[in-house]
C-alpha cells in the first residue's frame, strides 16, 4: 500500500494539472481561492514538477519553438516592407547569377573574421548552384578601417564597374594586415585601377550616403553583426556554414 501513494500522488497531481490546463482561465479563478486552497494547489504543483522536471524541459522547447516563430514571423513582415530596399537598392554589387532564382543579401564588414570565414563558403555556394543572385551591402561597423575598406570598394564600384568591385571585394576579405590608405593605395596601383579617382571618389558624399543607407536598413531588419543574411524572405545574423546555406536555398525553392 505504501509503494502504491507516491504514484497515486503523481496521478491525482497530474490530473490536477490536466483539469487546470483545460479549464478556461476564466472558470478556473485562483483569487477566489482560500489561502489554503491556494498553498495546497501551489504544493501539488511545485511536488509534481520536482518528480517530473522533464515536463519543464518540455515546456521550455515549446516557449523556445514559439518564439523562434514568432520571430521569423516578424522578420518575414519586415523583409516584405523593405524589398526594394533590401533587394533592388540600385547601388549594391550583384553578383553570381543576376536572374537567378534565389536572391540572398549579405551584410558585411572586411574586417569581420567570421565574414572572412564565410567568403569562401558563399563563393562555393554560388559556384556549385549556379542559379543564386548575390546582392552585397557594405556595413563597416568594426570601426575606422573598416569604414575605409568599404568606402574604397563602394568607390572602385563608381569608378571602375563591377568586375572591378569583384577583384577588389576578394582581396579586402583576403586581408590579413591593417587597412590604410596606403594599402588601399597600393592594391589599387597593382590593379591598374585609377587610383587618384577612385581616393577621390572615397570622400564623396554618394559614398557616404550608401554606407549610412545601409545602416539604417540594417537598424530596421535589426541586423547589428556581421555576416548577416537575408534568403529571400528569411534572415540568417550571423555566420551560416555551406551545408546550412544549401540547405536553407533547398528549402526557399520547395516552398
Amino acid at each position: 500500500m505504501q509503494g502504491k501513494m507516491p504514484m497515486l500522488r503523481t496521478l491525482s497531481t497530474a490530473a490536477t494539472l490536466a483539469a487546470f490546463v483545460a479549464t478556461p482561465l476564466a472558470a478556473f479563478d485562483v483569487a477566489s481561492m482560500s489561502e489554503a486552497e491556494r498553498t495546497a494547489f501551489r504544493a501539488e504543483v511545485r511536488s509534481y514538477l520536482m518528480e517530473n522536471p522533464e515536463v519543464l524541459l518540455e515546456a521550455i522547447r515549446v516557449l523556445e519553438q514559439r518564439q523562434a516563430a514568432e520571430a521569423a514571423a516578424g522578420d518575414t513582415a519586415l523583409i516584405a516592407e523593405h524589398a526594394d530596399a533590401i533587394f533592388e537598392d540600385g547601388y549594391s554589387w550583384i553578383g553570381g547569377n543576376p536572374e537567378g532564382d534565389v536572391t540572398v543579401v549579405e551584410f558585411l564588414d572586411y574586417r569581420c573574421g567570421y565574414c572572412k570565414r564565410a567568403f569562401p563558403e558563399v563563393k562555393e555556394l554560388l559556384a556549385r548552384d549556379g542559379n543564386i543572385r548575390l546582392v552585397v551591402k557594405e556595413f563597416p561597423i568594426l570601426g575606422d578601417q573598416s569604414v575605409l575598406a568599404s568606402r574604397f570598394a563602394i568607390a572602385v564600384k563608381a569608378v571602375e564597374g563591377d568586375e572591378a568591385y569583384s577583384k577588389v571585394h576578394d582581396n579586402l576579405m583576403a586581408l590579413r594586415s591593417d587597412v590604410t590608405e596606403a594599402a588601399l593605395t597600393q592594391m589599387s596601383d597593382e590593379m591598374g585601377l585609377d587610383t587618384d579617382a577612385i581616393l577621390f571618389e572615397m570622400e564623396s558624399p554618394i559614398t557616404e550616403t550608401i554606407i549610412a543607407k545601409n545602416r539604417e536598413l540594417a537598424q530596421i531588419l535589426k541586423i547589428n553583426g556581421t555576416p548577416s543574411f537575408v534568403f529571400e524572405d528569411q534572415m540568417l545574423r550571423g555566420y551560416v556554414p555551406l551545408e546550412g546555406m544549401q540547405d536553407l536555398v533547398a528549402q526557399i525553392r520547395g516552398q
